[in-house]
């Protein structure tokens, strides 16, 4: 990083991802944080000039509060590792690893982590057949949240009609009934155990991005055993992947179950960082301003990730 008193931090948003709307939230909310913090931050809407506009701005740092494909699986990283500006989050190898799904889980199995049984399947015949007996998701295998999201219940009539938009192939997951858990990696300590809860039963988009679509419980309010294992799997699963700075996993809880119904879902290697989001929430609880924690990320910002 440079020796400036004040770095210069280029926050990159938006993006063309799925997720775009979200992700200039986000980077809207973290370049307010760090002007708070003293740095001199530019807003960057990362497009396909991207490269051009680096060269241009010169920043000391690059904050990449992008969410989804390009932006959070290893491609931006790539590019800031060939132009060599430090910048926040996993590196190219985890964030390309995290953002597939599939190979993540199989990562995870490895060291031990309890996963959702899965597969990948053309898009075509997960509408013509059920591909797993009910009740299970269709999803795509690399977006993030919540995007594309379909519930086959128990007894249903029909395979999803999944939308135009979905990708050739789809992960199909089995539906594990339950609570919504989640954990907050930050550096090399996992921070707390938040439990999601909502209306509708489902942790989707609008309930994590819309006011009111839901709310958390902070500590979670569960068994000491279950939070001692979401808090172990959550940092296990950080490392096995390689990742660096702030990662979020997420889990599912069948407390009929004990121990036996909590599994690992997927570790998000560039979670929310919007009024609603999760970790933020976290970091306070720890006793860590929004702005700290953003400046902390600067601060841990760095190549070779």
């Amino acid at each position: 990083m440079s020796s400036r008193t004040n770095p210069k931090v280029a926050v990159l948003m938006g993006g063309p991802s799925a997720e775009r709307e979200v992700s200039l939230s986000s980077g809207r909310e973290c370049a307010a944080a760090l002007r708070g913090e003293g740095f001199e931050v530019v807003e960057l809407d990362a497009g396909p000039d991207l490269y051009a506009r680096l060269l241009e701005i010169k920043p000391d740092v690059v904050f990449n509060a992008l969410h989804g494909r390009w932006g959070e699986d290893g491609c931006v990283q790539g590019l800031l590792e060939w132009m060599r500006i430090p910048y926040t989050h996993s590196g190219v190898l985890a964030s390309a690893l995290a953002m597939d799904k599939q190979r993540s889980k199989e990562v995870f199995q490895v060291e031990g982590l309890p996963v959702v049984p899965s597969v990948i399947v053309p898009k075509v015949e997960v509408i013509e057949v059920h591909v797993m007996e009910p009740p299970y998701v269709a999803k795509p295998n690399n977006e993030g949240s919540s995007v594309g999201i379909y519930i086959v219940h128990e007894g249903s009539n029909g395979p999803p009609q999944l939308s135009d938009e979905m990708p050739e192939h789809v992960m199909v997951e089995k539906y594990i009934a339950g609570r919504e858990l989640t954990v907050t990696v930050m550096g090399d300590r996992a921070l707390t155990v938040t439990e999601i809860m909502t209306d509708g039963g489902w942790y989707d988009y609008d309930a994590k991005y819309k006011p009111g679509g839901s709310w958390h419980v902070l500590p979670a309010d569960v068994p000491q055993d279950i939070f001692d294992l979401c808090m172990d799997y959550a940092l296990r699963a950080h490392n096995a992947l390689g990742c660096k700075g702030v990662s979020r996993t997420d889990f599912r809880w069948d407390d009929s179950k004990g121990a036996d119904g909590l599994f690992l879902l997927e570790t998000n290697t560039q979670p929310g960082m919007t009024p609603t989001s999760l970790v933020p929430e976290q970091a306070e609880h720890r006793g860590m301003t929004f702005g700290q924690l953003c400046a902390w990320m600067v601060e841990d910002a760095s190549c070779n990730r």
